[in-house]
């Protein structure tokens, strides 16, 4: 098992390795890509690349597939580059980011309009009891100006 703070370092090394290396593959299939992110396994032989396309379904399949076939040119250089015994095997994983933040937007629209129809309805609101369900100073006084009744009760024998 590797160091955790080695194994960040080189799968860090691997993105950037990848990004500059896609900007070289000569496939016309490849199209708008961007690596967002890798990481690799705790021994160092498996790698995930995430990436992003733009474009439509279609573009992103051939991007796919043009990154598939690049994929053992890539990992000799990667290899190569990280001076590792074994070089570790790439799996390229389309990341939907987009998707996500289009979601949570989508999400906290939501939750905005929520928020205002509750403050709409609090606005027009009224307590179901008091206004002030608290004893204040003002109840105090009123009760002292009454005398005690203490043992007001007289027995009538």
């Amino acid at each position: 098992m590797s160091n955790p703070a080695k194994t960040r370092r080189h799968a860090e090394r691997i993105k950037e390795l990848v990004a500059r290396l896609v900007r070289e593959i000569k496939d016309p299939r490849l199209g708008m890509v961007t690596i967002t992110d890798a990481r690799i396994t705790g021994d160092l032989r498996e790698a995930t690349v995430y990436y992003t396309v733009l474009g439509d379904v279609t573009e992103q399949a051939s991007t796919a597939a043009a990154l598939e076939s690049a994929k053992g040119m890539l990992r000799t250089r990667v290899g190569h580059a990280l001076a590792l015994r074994h070089s570790p095997s790439l799996t390229f994983v389309r990341d939907d980011v987009l998707n996500h933040v289009k979601e949570i937007d989508d999400l906290l629209a939501e939750a905005r309009h929520r928020d205002q129809e509750v403050q709409q309805i609090a606005a027009g609101a009224t307590y179901a009891g008091d206004p002030d369900p608290y004893k204040s100073e003002d109840d105090d006084e009123i009760e002292d100006d009454e005398p005690e009744r203490v043992g007001a009760r007289e027995d009538k024998g």
